[in-house]
């Protein structure tokens, strides 16, 4: 399936189950390497195998514990450099700090950017990533980044698990997500709405709020879509708009289920049919709480795009003309 033999996989130990889903689907063994902490906190890892002038990809999550994971991946990829490997790309599924793309008020890091900095320092020759939370984090870097999408697994999930569909609407919580929702509502040849967002001021007893800005829900089957859920607040509140409004029902698809923040019960009680996210971020744990969860695999998504980075053939055409219209960002 591989040209050549020259491809190695290697992962730390934020996602293992994801990285050996995608050794499978290339049909290749991971590289045996061991990740663990010192006593006092400190992370080394050791590779062992050779891999002088091979073609490493290292898989590594930016989830749970996102700081060791973060601190993970540059000492593999430094241990990779020193090792001289042919070519270092972070396959980070979930983009660490992605949040933290701009100045929005003064004072505040750019914190992206100095992600960024810190993989190019460590010897990172290429980057590829899911869904970033803003597509302007590709020009923090000086080597060449991949932003795969998860929307086309949306669709081919919703046109296959959501009952009439086609009398959906395609609903974003805000107003930065416009863009995605009407590339999916397009695909589906269905309708979008928009969702505003009240923030309370201070001393005031009225609790936030959310306004249908565009679009009739009323009697539609909601699907709202988002790259993110962590404390799960303002799907609660979507949620809650949506149901004063009259839907017949309303599913959740998120591309990165972090839920760092989230109290799975009060989800499990949300009047939503589904959550439906991604596995870029371990679910396990997450399933168990909460009925309402559903995993989509990107392991096949991931696969192909290292395959085709190795084989030095187009990542785009695995979108089709997603990409020709900009992605969903």
């Amino acid at each position: 399936m591989l040209h050549g033999n020259s491809v190695r996989l290697l992962t730390g130990n934020s996602h293992p189950e994801l990285a050996q889903a995608v050794a499978e689907r290339l049909n290749v063994l991971l590289t045996p390497c061991t990740v663990k902490k010192f006593s006092n906190g400190e992370i080394n890892g050791k590779i062992s195998e050779s891999i002088r002038d091979e073609d490493v990809f290292i898989i590594q999550s930016g989830c749970s514990d996102v700081n060791d994971n973060l601190m993970e991946l540059l000492i593999l990829i430094s241990a990779c450099k020193g090792a001289s490997a042919r070519r270092i790309t972070a396959v980070i599924p979930c983009f660490p700090y992605a949040r933290m793309d701009k100045k929005d008020k003064s004072r505040a890091p750019i914190t992206a950017k100095l992600v960024a900095n810190m993989l190019a320092v460590a010897g990172c020759d290429h980057v590829i990533t899911m869904d970033l939370h803003a597509s302007q984090i590709q020009g923090f870097f000086d080597f060449p980044v991949d932003n795969l999408y998860s929307e086309p697994l949306m669709i081919s999930y919703i046109k296959r698990s959501i009952p009439d569909w086609k009398n959906s609407i395609i609903v974003s919580p805000d107003a930065g997500g416009a863009k995605r929702v009407t590339a999916i509502a397009d695909k589906l040849g269905v309708e979008f709405a928009l969702i505003h967002r009240h923030h309370v001021a201070k001393g005031e007893d009225e609790p936030e709020k959310m306004d249908v800005l565009v679009g009739d829900v009323k009697d539609k089957i909601a699907i709202l879509v988002d790259d993110m859920i962590d404390s799960g607040n303002t799907l609660a509140l979507a949620a809650k708009t949506l149901q004063e409004k009259g839907v017949k029902a309303t599913y959740a698809l998120i591309s990165h289920g972090l839920l760092s923040e989230a109290k799975m019960h009060k989800i499990q009680e949300l009047p939503i049919e589904q959550l439906v996210v991604t596995n870029t971020i371990p679910q396990h744990n997450h399933r168990e709480l909460c009925s309402k969860l559903v995993t989509i695999d990107v392991s096949p998504t991931i696969a192909e795009s290292i395959r085709r980075t190795h084989n030095g053939e187009s990542i785009s055409l695995l979108f089709g003309d997603w990409t020709q219209n900009g992605g969903a960002y």
